[in-house]
């Protein structure tokens, strides 16, 4: 189960805990694209401790496109770093 926190601080930080998977992409990409444009995104993964292959997909593209990624667990980085390449 995944428990999202929005904290915002001149920065929406989006707080993931839990287990995440694909069911959850689209409302993680729901909740994001209704952040206001100009502002900075953070997605905090402390306390995320098992995704699948979708989420990092996500990860990956939402790094791409500007969005922070902080508190990444060293496999979930590991992951997005190989599907980089």
């Amino acid at each position: 189960m995944l428990k999202i926190t929005r904290v915002v601080n001149g920065e929406a930080v989006f707080s993931l805990s839990g287990r995440m998977d694909a069911e959850n992409v689209g409302a993680m990409e729901t909740l994001l694209s209704k952040e206001a444009s100009d502002r900075i995104i953070v997605l905090d993964l402390k306390d995320l401790r098992l995704v699948d292959q979708d989420v990092v997909s996500f990860l990956r593209r939402s790094e791409a496109g500007g969005i922070k990624i902080k508190n990444c667990p060293a496999y979930i980085r590991e992951w997005i770093n190989g599907e980089r390449q």
